[in-house]
Parts: C-alpha cells; structure tokens; sequence
C-alpha cells in the first residue's frame, strides 16, 4: 500500500469500523450544515493551519464555512471564493466575513515564470500556459506581502457589488508557529489599526 488513495482508503475503512464517525456527527447538538456563528473564513490552503487555525480563533465544527484557496487571494469579481461567499451569505445565513493570511506564506516566494518552467517541466503544453499567463503573472508576481494581501482581498470583497453592505469583513495576519492572531482590518469600522 504505498500510493496515497490506497492509504485514505484504509484509514477511511479503519476509521467506519471504529465507528468514529459518532465523535463528529453525533455531538449535542449535532451540526448543521448552516454555521452556528455565521461566519464564513477565507483562508490559505497551508497545510500549517490545519487543524491549527480554527482551534486558535475558538472555533468548531459546525460553526463556520472555511474557504481556502493559494495565498487567500481573490483574481476577480465572481471567482470561486466570491461564488462561496455569495452562497454563504444569501443561502447558509453568513452574516461576517473574516479573511486571514498567514506569516512566513509559501506563495509570496513565489515567481510566475519559475513556476511556469515547472509546469513546462511536467509536460504542461506551452499553449495551454499561453492561455492563463497573464492572469498567473498578475496573481502570483503581484503576491509578495501577505499583510498587503490581506488588506487586498478584504476590500475585494468589501468593495463587490454582490456581497452586502451589512456584512462586515475583517482582516486578520495568523502566526503558524504561535497560534497568534492579529487584526489587519476591522471590519466593524472598516479600517486599519492603529
């Protein structure tokens, strides 16, 4: 058993026949599909911040939708994170929005034309990168401060014309070495601390 679906496999089947699934479906009260704090999180897929993030800000399952993409960055108006948001908000009773970028995040090392020589490297075809070049070189040559980024994706989203006005957005930079959150933008007066 050396590739990774037939490790899931087993520890999927290991897990049923332990019967774990009580731990998480059956929990007084048992969750909703809609947040119990309605809260949506627009985070990094860093693998740092599993099972780290959410215990850090004191939250649980059931009680906030998490979305999670490369350096927690939005490209444009109706992308897949504004998408989930809209969703989130009109149909799951999200009423806050808390976007948060990380310390020491892998994507602001990052250069366009390194990771096009990589792709190329892996049998990407030329035309198919000629296709998305502009749009990865304006997303990932433009990532280079997570803070910025932050600052970045919560007006995005504050300033789209599909998420409310009522809907406070929050920014926040995380340490994944201490657990330690601070705010970037307070959604509740829509500015930056002091």
């Amino acid at each position: 058993m050396n590739n990774i679906l037939a490790q899931i496999l087993q520890a999927n089947k290991n897990f049923v026949a332990a019967n774990q699934a009580e731990k998480y479906v059956d929990l007084p009260p048992a969750p909703d599909k809609l947040p119990s704090r309605q809260l949506a999180i627009f985070t990094c897929m860093d693998t740092r911040l599993v099972e780290f993030l959410e215990p850090a800000m004191g939250i649980s399952r059931g009680q906030a939708k998490v979305i999670k993409n490369a350096g927690n960055s939005i490209t444009g108006p109706f992308e897949a994170t504004i998408r989930s948001l809209v969703i989130s908000i009109f149909e799951l009773g999200v009423k806050e929005i808390v976007v948060i970028g990380h310390l020491d995040c892998g994507l602001a090392a990052t250069d366009s034309q390194k990771l096009i020589k990589k792709m190329l490297d892996r049998g990407i075809s030329a035309d198919a990168i000629k296709m998305i070049q502009k749009e990865m070189e304006n997303w990932v040559d433009h990532f280079h401060h997570p803070l910025e980024n932050v600052e970045e994706a919560v007006f995005k989203i504050r300033s789209n014309p599909l998420i409310p006005q009522d809907v406070p957005v929050h920014g926040l930079m995380f340490n994944p070495t201490t657990g330690e959150l601070s705010v970037v933008v307070d959604g509740y007066c829509q500015t930056k601390p002091e």
